[in-house]
């Protein structure tokens, strides 16, 4: 895998923490459960995506807000965003090292 992929899977994870932390923080804060950490991760994601490309981070935060998770597996030769096939040539030799876009939706793609 592309080692920006990778980072903007961790990235993409991380966000997703990060909103599960804030929204059931509040419940438990509400059942007397103190909530901490929160400020450490906020922390670590910006320095994760601080190593992403200028150009991939931008792009990952406009699938983001249009589509909630930007980067996806493909899984039998579909994007598992929009469930369009894939192209063969997109697994071909000279692809190897490229990050990956769905023609359909633009979600970027990576192969398990």
């Amino acid at each position: 895998m592309h080692p920006q992929l990778q980072l903007l899977v961790a990235l993409q994870d991380m966000d997703e923490m990060l909103r599960e932390t804030e929204e059931q923080g509040e419940e438990f804060e509400g059942l007397g459960f103190k909530h901490g950490g929160l400020e450490d991760l906020k922390k670590a994601r910006e320095e994760l995506a601080s190593k992403i490309e200028p150009s991939l981070a931008s792009w990952y935060r406009r699938l983001t807000g249009k589509f909630g998770h930007a980067v996806v597996p493909v899984v039998g030769n579909l994007c598992t965003g929009c469930f369009a096939n894939i192209p063969s040539s997109f697994v071909s030799k000279t692809n190897v090292n490229k990050v990956q876009k769905c023609e359909s939706c633009g979600r970027l793609l990576y192969w398990p």
